[in-house]
């Protein structure tokens, strides 16, 4: 079973290294495409791979997709840029590796380090991601955000995590909604979908309560309540975007996206 590793990648040079490091043990290859970034990323990636292509950027279920195809080998394991395997997942599949699985796939729990301290509720934990496949039964998709893998055949569990490092501070969480918040107005926008009152004065609590007493978040503590809160903050965002988008599409007309 030999395993090719693809990583997506835009201005991450503080963050590859580490990704990288962590799959130095079951890679049979790394392949690296890049968003033509503009600080060392490409630079650093190249001390662990020479299989590292730019490509301008569509979408993030695309730049995947591509990646697979530049795979030299049947199974790709998926990594993003800010995660790394643990030690536990590491062992698993090089066991794993002793033979040929005789399924398509392989999910993974994904616990997130945030605000000092590993997630273990509030919507965050087990966080199951299916990353490790056969490239011919597996395909990413999603235009937008939020990509996901569609795969043909069965997929087992595994038990050891992907940990995940995907924000710095409050701040970066708060630039990042910022981000993905457009993505998924645009998306709404796509499927011809408005901004009700509810959205805006209703949903949101309801994702924070979803967030931080359903799911038991009040557990992680003071981390817990920013999620919660954080979460319902970005629907209420996402909404607001939406009823801009509509308000300037209904102005001048069919809006550019």
């Amino acid at each position: 079973m030999d395993i090719s590793v693809v990583i997506i990648t835009y201005n991450e040079e503080k963050r590859l290294e580490p990704a990288l490091r962590s799959v130095n043990d079951i890679a049979s290859e790394i392949v690296v495409v890049d968003r033509f970034s503009d600080d060392d990323t490409v630079k650093l990636a190249k001390k662990y791979t020479d299989r590292v292509f730019q490509r301008k950027w569509t979408n993030f279920a695309d730049q995947k997709n591509f990646g697979n195809s530049k795979a030299s080998f049947p199974w790709v394991l998926s990594l993003d840029a800010d995660e790394r395997v643990s030690p536990e997942l590491r062992d698993e599949i090089l066991q794993l590796k002793e033979e040929e699985p005789e399924c398509s796939g392989f999910s993974m729990p994904r616990q997130t380090f945030y605000l000092g301290r590993w997630i273990r509720h509030s919507g965050w934990y087990p966080d199951r991601k299916l990353r490790l496949f056969r490239k011919d039964k597996a395909r990413w998709e999603g235009e937008y955000v939020h990509e996901a893998l569609v795969i043909e055949g069965k997929v087992n569990a595994l038990k050891g995590s992907l940990h995940h490092f995907t924000y710095r501070d409050i701040g970066d969480h708060l630039e990042r909604i910022q981000t993905f918040s457009d993505l998924g107005a645009q998306k709404l926008y796509a499927k011809k979908i408005k901004c009700r009152w509810y959205h805006l004065a209703i949903v949101p609590f309801l994702n924070f309560l979803k967030s931080y007493i359903w799911r038991a978040g009040f557990l992680d503590g003071f981390a817990g309540f920013v999620i919660a809160t954080l979460h319902g903050y970005s629907v209420f965002v996402r909404y607001s975007k939406l009823k801009e988008i509509w308000r300037k599409g209904e102005r001048i007309g069919p809006f550019p996206y």
